[in-house]
């Protein structure tokens, strides 16, 4: 069984960054694409970014030039690397394992408990 585990989150002030990562266990990371959500209070759980198997990224409009997604295979390791933070970025982040059309992302992974960004204005 898959295991995924994010880290990272914090309190920040509007404009600082935070680094999350999220640890996968088992040998399905590498053939899987991966993705990053979030989910702020009374929303639905909305896709942020994706990094395919061969490195390809998508990001959602709302975080494009300011966050950036990665992988380390070796590690069994994704990242995402947000800058410019915003009081609307405040949401729990969770990372998934699954198969990315190029348009839509497809979990196939059980979720972990994500972690919470929260940034002040």
């Amino acid at each position: 069984q898959v295991q995924l585990v994010e880290s990272g989150g914090g309190l920040v002030q509007a404009g600082e960054s935070l680094r999350l990562s999220c640890g996968v266990s088992g040998s399905a990371f590498t053939m899987n694409a991966a993705a990053w959500y979030r989910q702020a209070p009374e929303k639905q759980r909305e896709l942020v970014a994706v990094i395919t198997t061969g490195g390809r990224v998508h990001l959602a409009e709302s975080v494009k030039g300011r966050f950036i997604i990665s992988r380390d295979n070796a590690k069994n390791t994704l990242y995402l690397q947000m800058a410019g933070l915003k009081p609307e970025d405040t949401a729990v982040y969770y990372c998934s394992l699954g198969s990315f059309t190029g348009i839509s992302f497809y979990p196939n992974s059980r979720w972990g408990q994500g972690t919470q960004v929260t940034v002040s204005s």
